[in-house]
């Protein structure tokens, strides 16, 4: 594929494509997602791979991955996770630098349980950029519910560990982060969440809002979600935890490089229609299957209904401009989105 132009901060790549409206486009993603695992070693109640099968278990290969990665050798930046914990993939910190060595920002989500000391230095020196760490409680009873097994302590110990060994080595990446999901069962943890993040060393909390599809699994259904139904109590909380973060200093913020109480908000009826990511960025399974985004296998049942090619069988710039690539930028622009856009909203952890 061609050279994407340039961009200024791979954190706001979607930015990158704000003018992109046609069904077809010549520029390549700037962005890619690479589910390196679908495998977990947690049961999370707010995770689609807890119930169903999503895919067949499998790590990416080494060829799959390089496959796609030098199809696009300017990408700005690589998101190495999807329902898996990138952490189990024996080959990851090979993957990191492959990718370090040309330049690209490179993050992934971990859910923190094997954050070992032993693997600090290596972490460290594979060049990654940011390591997102999925807590979603400010307690162990808490977190056994939503995560489905007990290592709550056990993670809060090893992060806290990992920044003091950055501190003391001068390491100035990875920048780490911790996140909760927002449920109506947790949200009041809020203010105790980023006070034990202040405790782990941890400076930047974000506040990621709950997807779910109609049917709805485990905790991932709409009478969990705090979108567009936060109560008072609940406000409280959130300004409760945006104060005591500044007295901390920690950075609050939410999914969508926004503040907590407006991601949770509303913003338009037709909010799938302001969604850069067809334009901006390809997300692909283990197996080399394109979905939409990393959104989509939380947001509707059945690949088959939403998947728009196979790095395996096909080229990425095939892919790219595809009837089914074409048929979706199409659809998320009408007032019938497609499935997998229809309860995400505006705006989204980048």
């Amino acid at each position: 594929m061609s050279a994407p132009a340039t961009v200024k901060d791979p954190r706001r790549y979607f930015e990158e494509v704000a003018a992109e409206r046609q069904s077809v486009t010549e520029r390549p993603p700037v962005c890619l997602y690479l589910e390196v695992t679908n495998r977990c070693n947690l049961l999370c109640e707010t995770c689609p791979r807890t119930f169903e099968a999503l895919e067949p278990p499998a790590d990416m290969s080494w060829g799959l991955f390089t496959k796609i990665v030098d199809q696009v050798p300017d990408v700005a930046r690589v998101v190495m996770h999807g329902v898996g914990e990138p952490m189990l993939v024996r080959n990851l910190p090979d993957m990191i630098r492959y990718l370090k060595a040309r330049g690209t920002y490179v993050l992934f989500n971990t859910n923190g349980t094997l954050m070992q000391p032993r693997r600090f230095g290596e972490l460290i020196d594979t060049g990654l950029d940011e390591l997102r760490v999925s807590l979603d409680a400010a307690d162990r009873e808490s977190y056994a519910k939503i995560r489905g097994k007990d290592f709550f302590h056990r993670i809060v110990r090893d992060v806290g560990k990992f920044i003091a060994y950055q501190h003391q080595t001068g390491a100035t990446t990875p920048r780490v982060s911790l996140w909760l999901t927002g449920l109506k069962e947790t949200i009041a943890q809020l203010p105790d969440f980023v006070r034990l993040a202040a405790q782990m060393g941890v400076t930047e909390v974000h506040l990621q809002r709950l997807v779910f599809d109609e049917q709805g699994y485990g905790l991932a259904a709409a009478e969990h979600s705090l979108f567009a139904s936060t109560r008072e109590a609940e406000q409280r909380a959130i300004s409760e935890a945006q104060a005591l973060a500044s007295t901390l200093g920690v950075t609050l913020d939410a999914s969508g490089a926004t503040e907590p109480g407006l991601s949770l908000k509303q913003q338009d009826a037709r909010g799938w229609t302001a969604c850069r990511r067809p334009w901006s960025l390809m997300y692909f399974t283990a197996h080399g299957r394109a979905l939409p985004c990393c959104i989509a296998p939380f947001s509707v049942r059945g690949y088959s209904n939403y998947t728009l090619g196979d790095a395996t069988q096909d080229d990425l710039r095939t892919i790219w401009n595809s009837p089914a690539y074409r048929d979706f930028r199409t659809s998320l622009l009408s007032d019938i989105p497609p499935a997998p856009c229809k309860n995400c909203g505006m705006r989204w952890s980048l």
